[in-house]
């Protein structure tokens, strides 16, 4: 995938404790580190929000949902 440069500001301890991570060998370089720092907090976002999501839900409506005709289902079933 084709990528794009960009510019960002950073406060002189944070640039320090990044610059620390890449001599480390944790990282290549200071764009790679940054790019797996958005990438895990887009991914915990993400993951976030369909916990949220999946509290709204009501369980017992969820259950009757999934089990709606499955019991006229059943008797087409072929026997293993």
């Amino acid at each position: 995938m084709a990528k794009t440069k960009v510019a960002i500001t950073l406060e002189q301890p944070m640039l320090e404790r990044l610059d620390r991570l890449v001599n480390a060998r944790i990282f290549r370089n200071r764009s790679q580190a940054i790019e797996t720092a958005i990438m895990e907090k887009i991914e915990r976002l993400e993951r976030d929000r369909l916990a949220r999501e999946c509290t709204k839900l009501d369980p017992a409506f969820e259950k009757a949902l999934a089990e709606e005709g499955l019991s006229e289902d059943l008797a087409t079933w072929p026997e293993y």
